[in-house]
């Protein structure tokens, strides 16, 4: 009964949030790896009476975070968060997996002080598939050029990516340093998702070029044409000279150095092997004849 109840809760706040002009809930969006700061509705001159819970959707549950002004330390995220002066909470570093639905209320003597604050927290997060290089971070990857890489760009959000589509007017796009849609270009392969219960992603799908070394990909959620927030993602070439045009014309040079190298102690043998036949006046007896010294 408790998990329907919120449940019930949970979809009449997220029916609030889509009414425009909504009071005491906020939209707050964001990109994986900042840190973000979430409004309290702060009523009392301090925060010893406030509390923050979070709506984990795995268990269809509220989650206690910060109890009377204090954290939980139960929480497995609780050394990333922290309480501003002004009762708003900070989390660091934020990761795709602290989406959802947070509140803030405070209370005095067991009752409530003020309106609850409801804040979503969405998350915009990129990653590249494994197969395409050797390491990888959330804007860079280190990749060699002639190689497919493939980047998906997911919105995390607890409400429901075909309803953002439809009632906010959310859409995803991956565009160049310039803002220009890479769809224009057709030497990238874009294909995106928007159906439920999936979150919206897009994938942007190309073979490296030698100019792509430092080249800056952005995925952004635009709402209305709106930019909300978006990602940036760098693509950087390995220091190994043995990857692309650059890296053929150094092997070709180091073949040919090899060889040199391995090939001259041949040919001052032939050299040698033809002065004798030739019986040359002016030869040394096979004895006397200083061999070179890449020979000894």
């Amino acid at each position: 009964m408790s998990d329907q109840c919120d449940l019930c809760l949970l979809g009449l706040i997220i029916l609030s949030s889509l009414l425009t002009g909504t009071s005491g809930v906020e939209d707050v969006f964001i990109s994986s790896g900042v840190d973000v700061s979430l409004s309290c509705n702060k009523d009392l001159s301090d925060c010893k009476s406030t509390s923050w819970t979070y709506y984990n959707r795995f268990r269809d549950s509220w989650v206690e975070l910060i109890t009377g002004g204090i954290k939980n330390k139960d929480t497995e995220r609780h050394e990333r968060l922290s309480l501003e002066s002004d009762c708003s909470l900070n989390i660091k570093n934020a990761t795709e997996e602290d989406y959802g639905l947070y509140t803030c209320t405070q209370y005095v003597n067991g009752e409530q002080q003020g309106t609850d604050a409801y804040v979503f927290l969405h998350v915009l997060h990129v990653s590249v598939s494994p197969s395409s290089s050797s390491s990888s971070s959330s804007s860079q990857t280190e990749i060699s050029p002639g190689r497919s890489v493939t980047l998906s760009c997911q919105f995390y959000s607890v409400v429901f990516c075909d309803v953002w589509v439809i009632y906010k007017g959310d859409e995803l796009l991956w565009v160049n340093q310039a803002g220009v849609d890479l769809k224009t270009d057709s030497r990238y392969q874009i294909s995106s998702s928007s159906s439920s219960p999936d979150p919206c992603i897009i994938t942007l799908t190309t073979t490296l070029l030698d100019e792509d070394d430092n080249r800056e990909w952005r995925c952004q959620l635009t709402q209305r044409n709106q930019v909300q927030t978006s990602v940036r993602y760098t693509v950087k070439y390995s220091g190994d000279p043995a990857s692309g045009t650059a890296g053929l014309l150094y092997r070709v040079i180091v073949s040919i150095v090899e060889m040199a190298v391995f090939a001259a102690p041949t040919v001052i043998l032939l050299q040698i092997i033809c002065a004798r036949r030739a019986g040359r006046k002016d030869s040394k007896p096979p004895e006397e004849i200083e061999m070179p010294t890449i020979l000894q």
